[in-house]
């Protein structure tokens, strides 16, 4: 019997697999293929781990692991017969090792697959600084009336269909925020890895990452969307947020690493900044005592932005057409580039 390994449960029930996808996984591999569905919970956090003892025993002659990252210890057990590797994490960074890729497996992750809830929180985030939800939110916790602050001028309201949005990234979540900014009337500029190609229609110009200060000067909103690699660490500096004009926004759905987050506070203590909206940090868990908690001008999520009620059935559509192709010999979507480093 081929094997097959499943360490998708979570110890966060929203993203722990359901029994009707276990069972939809079961059915779709058929006859002849051996599914191991692995009940010890594993961390769905980040890029994921995953590595159990139950799992690593299974994964003894396994051809197909499904979990969440690429634990070691599970690639080193099932050396010589993992043929395909598939992370429910969109992130791949903390499973790009030396062991899986001399492994030779085919590496596939979950890209695009939360790109619709994060556009929709990138859009509430808009909408929050635009129309100062912000001031609104720290008055309510003073108990004060602030209507004064909304009308006399000293802050600013804008419409959102007045703002530049610049998207740092152009991948699955680049191009649903793109999509929902440009039906409300934004002007939507973009810079990718690769500026040649398709993007959504309507884009008022795309370049390649040297083009980030130019992107910047054009930026009401700077959105950083683009994977963790080595060459987007800090993609977001200091010379970049100064590029940015006065009172601009900085919202981030990436990594916390891609963004200088001292020279974020830096020009946010300064007002060369209108605020920042996050919901992903350099250190995470937020330690208690870092100043984002406590600035007037940062609002914090905890690293939630993908959050959805239908992760589970885009993810297994994901999941039932890889197998189908795989079972035919056809090329896997979403294979990771080890190269790119996503």
């Amino acid at each position: 019997m081929r094997r097959v390994v499943l360490e998708l449960a979570s110890v966060r029930p929203i993203w722990s697999v359901p029994a009707g996808s276990v069972t939809a996984i079961r059915e779709a591999f058929g006859a002849g293929w051996e599914v191991i569905s692995i009940a010890s919970p594993s961390s769905s956090d980040g890029d994921g781990a995953g590595g159990s003892a139950e799992a690593v025993e299974a994964a003894a002659g396994a051809e197909v692991y499904m979990g969440w990252g690429a634990a070691p210890a599970v690639v080193r057990k099932a050396s010589g017969t993992l043929r395909w590797l598939h992370t429910a994490a969109a992130g791949v960074g903390g499973s790009l090792t030396n062991q899986l890729h001399e492994s030779g497996a085919t590496f596939t992750n979950s890209s695009g697959v939360h790109a619709e809830p994060m556009a929709d929180w990138v859009l509430a985030a808009l909408g929050f600084c635009a129309r100062g939800f912000h001031a609104a939110v720290g008055a309510q916790a003073r108990r004060e009336w602030t209507k004064d602050a909304f009308t006399d001028g000293s802050l600013t309201i804008r419409e959102l269909g007045e703002l530049r949005l610049g998207l740092v990234g152009l991948g699955g979540v680049g191009r649903a925020i793109a999509r929902r900014a440009l039906a409300l009337g934004l002007t939507v500029r973009a810079i990718r890895r690769r500026p040649d190609l398709s993007c959504p229609a309507g884009i008022a110009w795309v370049g390649g990452a040297g083009d980030i200060i130019q992107l910047a000067q054009q930026s009401d909103a700077l959105i950083v969307t683009a994977p963790r690699t080595a060459e987007t660490h800090h993609i977001v500096n200091g010379a970049v947020l100064d590029a940015l004009p006065d009172g601009a926004h900085v919202l981030n759905v990436a990594r916390g690493d891609l963004v200088d987050e001292a020279a974020l506070l830096q020009r946010l203590d300064t007002g060369k900044l209108g605020g920042c909206v996050l919901d992903v940090f350099a250190t995470e868990p937020l330690p208690e005592d870092h100043p984002f908690w406590t600035h007037p001008a940062v609002f914090v999520t905890p690293h939630v932005s993908a959050v959805s009620d239908r992760f589970w059935k885009r993810e297994t559509s994901l999941i039932l057409d890889n197998v189908r192709r795989y079972l035919a010999g056809h090329p896997l979507e979403n294979v990771v580039d080890f190269e790119s480093g996503y």
